[in-house]
Order: structure tokens, then C-alpha cells, then sequence
């Protein structure tokens, strides 16, 4: 679950209720990171934490290691179809080389034509949208952003 809502800690039980398996909030959204993330993970769930396009990946750094899967916004959430925002790539690798097995996701204007600056930048997790469902060939899209991510992340294995 990605959660785009202004009191995440009112979600987390009824989420967990409902069978989701992570949960991931904004930070810019919560007063207390630290406590939201010990609730998720006491109620059975894996811990993602998304930032906005204006939030320092700084911010972020603390609460990492705590956490299973880290959120670079690359559109201001709220609608489909944004322009993809590249200068979001820089925060993508920072956290890669700070943190190499985090999982790092990006999500709003990732498809055929960005896809590759995501992957090299260090995501290993994509949401894609309206590149998908706007294609007259989804599977083959899918299999693109699948196929580019997997040889980046092989890539970086043999780099190591």
C-alpha cells in the first residue's frame, strides 16, 4: 500500500486487517517517523517510506536502515500522467550508494523513455502508470521496465 494520506498512523490496522503486506507513508506526512515505522512492523508489514520531490533525500537517510523499501517521488503525487522529473535521479543514487540493499522504487512518469535513467540511477522498484495503460502492447512494456531494471541491478552486482 502506498498511502497518500495526511494522518498515516490511523491506517496501519485497518490495512494490516485487510491483508497488505508493506506499507508505505510519506515522510513529510508524520511527526514521528520512528513510531509509525515500530507499528507497522508490529502489525506484520514490511515499512516503505516515500518523500515528495521538494524533500531532501537527507531527510530520509536516518530512518533507512529501519526500513525496507525507500520512495523517490519523480512526480508531485496526486495525478497520473505528470512529466517524468529527472532531477529526482540524483537522490535515487545517493541512496543506492549509501544504501545498496535497500529497495528503491520511483513512481510517476517511469516508462519506455525513462526507464533506463532510473535503473542506472539505482532503482530497483518501478510503479508505471499510464505508460502501461495508455500502450497498445502492456506486456511488452512491462517487460521492458522489468528486463532494464534486472540487467542495471545485475550491472551493479558485477561492479561491487
Amino acid at each position: 500500500m502506498h498511502m497518500m494520506v495526511s494522518r498515516p498512523e490511523q491506517w496501519v490496522k485497518p490495512m494490516a486487517v485487510a491483508g497488505a503486506n508493506q506499507y508505505t507513508f510519506h515522510l513529510e506526512a508524520t511527526d514521528n517517523p520512528g513510531a509509525l515505522i515500530k507499528d507497522i512492523r508490529e502489525n506484520g508489514m514490511k515499512v516503505g517510506l516515500a518523500i515528495k520531490p521538494g524533500t531532501s533525500v537527507e531527510y530520509l537517510a536516518p530512518w533507512a536502515n529501519q526500513i525496507d523499501m525507500a520512495l523517490v517521488m519523480t512526480v508531485e503525487p496526486g495525478f497520473g500522467g505528470q512529466k517524468f522529473m529527472e532531477d529526482m535521479m540524483p537522490k535515487v543514487h545517493w541512496l543506492r550508494t549509501q544504501f545498496p540493499s535497500l529497495d528503491i522504487e520511483v513512481d510517476g512518469g517511469v516508462g519506455p523513455d525513462t526507464i533506463h535513467k532510473c535503473a542506472e540511477a539505482g532503482a530497483n522498484m518501478i510503479v508505471s502508470g499510464s505508460a502501461i495503460m495508455r500502450s497498445e502492447d502492456p506486456r511488452s512494456v512491462i517487460n521492458l521496465l522489468r528486463n532494464v531494471c534486472s540487467e542495471a541491478a545485475q550491472k551493479r552486482s558485477l561492479d561491487r
